[in-house]
């Protein structure tokens, strides 16, 4: 299967009409794991330059409430997308530079689903960040 036809697929699934716009929203999204809208605006428009900002936060939008794409926003940043949404992963944050990058639970599945007090919710995700240098970051420092 193409990739297009796997995006016509996944967005079949998800009870949403296929449709260009949403075709390249969901496929910029894919491109480009924790982009920002206006990375995600940018790389539609290389495609169809004549999208309008609010189909793209419309599509995104859609796509969030579908499950078919992750709306995360970390403290100070603004709200980023990705397509990873089969699973309960955190994320790890760069303070210097912003970098977002994927970190699996710790130990197991899915460990951080299961509270120590629960307090009676039906805990469905888990939001983890974890803070720190990126690589990179660290290594600008220290040439410094």
């Amino acid at each position: 299967m193409t990739p297009t036809a796997e995006l016509e697929q996944l967005l079949r699934s998800a009870g949403l009409r296929v449709t260009q716009p949403r075709l390249a929203v969901l496929a910029a999204v894919h491109q480009t794991p924790h982009a920002d809208t206006d990375t995600v605006i940018g790389t539609v428009r290389r495609a169809l330059p004549a999208v309008s900002h609010q189909a793209v936060y419309d599509c995104l939008a859609a796509f969030n409430r579908a499950g078919i794409v992750r709306r995360i926003q970390p403290m100070g940043s603004v709200a980023r997308y990705e397509a990873r949404v089969a699973d309960n992963h955190h994320h790890v944050v760069c303070r210097a530079c912003g970098a977002i990058a994927d970190v699996d639970c710790a130990t197991g599945a899915a460990p951080c689903l299961h509270a120590s007090d629960d307090h009676g919710f039906a805990i469905e995700e888990a939001e983890v960040v974890y803070w720190g240098r990126c690589p990179d970051c660290l290594a600008a420092a220290t040439t410094t």
